[in-house]
């Protein structure tokens, strides 16, 4: 008998290992596993190692029953483990794509709480006593802010562009920049949503420059439409033009025509006055007259995903009745947070300092700083043997698409693990009970305590003392 043969014929049998896994399991009170979970864990266990002697891996061998039962109960353990898992943001990038876009507060998080835990006024007037509208709830809140006549929230910014064109062109033409036809995360691509949507792409201008003549030139019967798309992660710069909102609603106007804004990570705060590069706001689009600003709700604003339609009242009235409204309306737990965090725009002193989005953007180099200081002064005499941990500036970013150009000086925690591959020590941070995601520059890992919160501070030092330590009880490249 080969020994391929010899270790298929050792392996074990699932429904003994399952016996003998309930009675492991019924010794210890405090665990309390599914079956159908305890099932799949033994059963996938088994075939990783039959595939892997399948394969003539070396490393294959006979196991006794205490390490099977390990390999069992690590196996239950990652399949109890919920997917969608929080972690902390090393990475300096404030309006992470990848790691859920804004955060909210502690404030707009308990009101979530609320509104899952309990029966709400979701589409009930508490005045009337009758059947209510879900957008009552947050419409007059935006109207106030922006300085719009009307507006409607949907599921995300993508949405809010498509049914506002699905509504005021559908089978007509749409006039827009060809340096503004991007496309950017997620394969959102201006011309397919046009496409999509029922309205005709006509692209005018050259890649760098478009003027006003260039619209005009376009216009004709089938015209329904004049769109202005921000193009987010992208720039052109150098020898360009664009025409301005107020000029191509002045244009639109002449004609009897509709103006749309996509801006994409609209602001109702002007961020100039913190260093950054000037950016129209909301409000500002809104005073020019254009008919329809469609904005995201989870980048800029600072709230969660949603997509926000604002502009003049009877066309927001008229996109409110295409019956995508009710394909794409969003539900309470969107309404909740939305209302939370728009309502801190009524002071802009309380909304720098309470939505997380604006008070990492906005936070001074000193303070950061300074909480770089305070972590590094945790951990150093804890890790110093195992790790060089430095103070570094570094550049964060604003992410999210917003500002793609500008960097934000910033610092962050500077580690050289010594006796661990780099790569190896990355991947094993991702790998924490709160997985800790940084960034790897110049050989060496960073820690940019921008996107590092005040309350996350305990548990990431707890974290790197706890992975250190159980690095010096394993071998030289430690385990997680």
């Amino acid at each position: 008998m080969d020994n391929k043969t010899k270790l298929l014929k050792a392996l074990p049998k699932v429904d003994e290992c399952i016996g003998l896994l309930i009675g492991l399991l019924k010794s210890n009170s405090e665990l309390s596993v599914p079956s159908r979970i305890l099932k799949t864990a033994v059963q996938s266990s088994i075939k990783k190692e039959r595939e892997k002697i399948l394969r003539g891996d070396d490393a294959c061998r006979e196991m006794s029953f205490d390490e099977w039962m390990t390999i069992f109960q690590n196996e239950i353990s990652v399949k109890l483990t919920p997917h969608f898992r929080r972690v902390i943001n090393g990475t300096g990038v404030v309006i992470h794509t990848n790691l859920g876009r804004s955060i909210l507060s502690e404030k707009t998080t308990d009101n979530l709480v609320q509104a899952g835990g309990y029966y709400s006024n979701l589409e009930f007037s508490l005045e009337t006593g009758k059947r209510g509208s879900r957008y009552s709830l947050v419409e007059d809140i935006i109207c106030e802010l922006t300085g719009a006549e009307a507006a409607l929230v949907v599921n995300n910014n993508a949405a809010a562009v498509f049914i506002a064109l699905n509504t005021l062109a559908n089978n007509k033409e749409v006039i827009v920049s060809r340096g503004q036809l991007v496309e950017i995360g997620g394969s959102f691509r201006i011309p397919d949503i046009m496409t999509k949507s029922g309205a005709t792409l006509k692209e005018v201008g050259a890649t760098n420059r478009t003027h006003l003549y260039d619209y005009e030139r376009a216009i004709t019967e089938e015209t329904a439409l004049l769109l202005r798309v921000h193009t987010s992660n992208f720039r052109i710069i150098g020898f360009t033009s664009e025409v301005s909102a107020e000029e191509m609603v002045k244009l639109a106007q002449d004609n009897d025509l509709a103006t749309m804004e996509d801006l994409g990570s609209g602001s109702l705060i002007d961020l100039s006055q913190f260093g950054f590069p000037k950016e129209p706001t909301v409000q500002q689009i809104v005073e020019a007259g254009v008919d329809v600003v469609t904005f995201s709700g989870d980048k800029l604003l600072g709230g969660p995903q949603a997509g926000i339609i604002v502009g003049k009242k009877d066309v927001i009235a008229e996109i409110k009745r295409n019956p995508l409204n009710r394909v794409l309306r969003i539900d309470k737990f969107t309404l909740s947070s939305l209302e939370s965090v728009l309502r801190e725009y009524f002071d802009l002193t309380l909304a720098l300092k309470n939505i997380p989005t604006l008070s990492m953007l906005t936070i001074t180099s000193e303070e950061l700083k300074k909480r770089a200081q305070k972590i590094q002064r945790r951990l150093k005499k804890r890790i110093e043997t195992q790790c060089e941990i430095r103070i570094v500036p570094t550049v964060s970013r604003v992410g999210g698409g917003a500002l793609p150009e500008f960097g934000i000086d910033s610092w962050a925690i500077d580690f050289g693990p010594s006796n661990m591959k780099l790569s190896i020590f990355e991947n094993r941070l991702r790998k924490l009970p709160i997985p800790l995601i940084g960034r790897i520059e110049n050989d060496r890992f960073l820690i940019d305590v921008r996107t590092v919160q005040d309350r996350e501070i305990n548990d990431l030092v707890s974290l790197l003392i706890d992975f250190f330590g159980s690095c010096s009880e394993g071998d030289g490249e430690g385990r997680a």
